[in-house]
């Protein structure tokens, strides 16, 4: 049995099979968590759970697709179930195409606002039932700079805009609750956020990033890491994270 700062804390990770995900869920592990991870690539999830394993730690890997209300609340009934409690849910999965309105499509607009939007009220509204009997919790979200910051991306912009506000707010409501929230805003991150957009809009923001050194996953599950363990009288409302170089 692994030990450490969140020995006996039960954590559920959304978009927990690549990048951001990825690494908080290890980072985690390897402070003695249980791991429930959740995303749509099943392999990677396995692959994932063997190597928390390996780490001492318990992990339960789920294949949900979050934007699905159905699958999201089984996916935390589940948790709850198994486990008896939900200590953290890190709400991480989210989708992005860094373009202007103009040289956005409809179905790539509908599918971050429904990954970066309903794809966290759902677990969230999902979880706060046993968090609140609980009388105990801590929501995570991750944001990005451009949810404080105007950027030239109006709707994936707008999508985060609407996940630092919705962030901020919910901690007003349940804090008297003992349940936390914690919203991370970074700025460039060296994930496969650009591997999922169209070839001309994956150029266009890698000629933008240029040589700049990026943010690390790793980076931002620190930054995590930081605010789930601090003591409960302690709630880490913004951390923002960017490059050094990114202006």
């Amino acid at each position: 049995m692994q030990t450490g700062k969140l020995s006996g804390k039960i954590a559920l990770v959304t978009g927990a099979s690549s990048g951001i995900g990825e690494a908080t869920a290890l980072a985690l592990a390897a402070e003695g968590a249980t791991l429930a991870i959740a995303a749509r690539r099943a392999e990677r999830l396995d692959d994932l759970a063997r190597r928390i394993r390996e780490t001492g730690s318990a992990a339960l890997p789920m294949t949900v697709d979050v934007t699905d209300e159905a699958q999201a609340s089984a996916m935390v009934e589940r948790v709850a179930r198994e486990y008896g409690r939900l200590d953290m849910l890190l709400a991480i999965a989210g989708v992005g195409v860094a373009a202007p309105f103009r040289n956005t499509t409809p179905e790539e607009y509908r599918r971050m606002v429904d990954v970066n939007i309903l794809g966290l009220l759902y677990p969230i509204h999902a979880a706060l039932p046993t968090m609140q009997r609980q009388g105990a919790g801590h929501i995570v979200v991750v944001s990005s700079g451009t949810g404080r910051y105007i950027h030239p991306s109006v709707v994936y912009s707008g999508t985060k805009h609407a996940v630092s506000a919705m962030a901020e707010t919910l901690r007003r409501e349940i804090g008297k609750d003992g349940i936390r929230v914690t919203c991370i805003e970074p700025g460039a991150v060296k994930t496969e956020f650009t591997q999922n957009m169209r070839a001309d809009v994956r150029q266009a923001v890698e000629q933008r990033l240029g040589d700049m050194e990026q943010l690390e996953s790793e980076d931002i599950a620190a930054a995590i890491l930081y605010a789930v363990t601090q003591p409960p009288r302690v709630n880490v409302n913004i951390l923002t994270l960017y490059p050094t170089e990114q202006a």
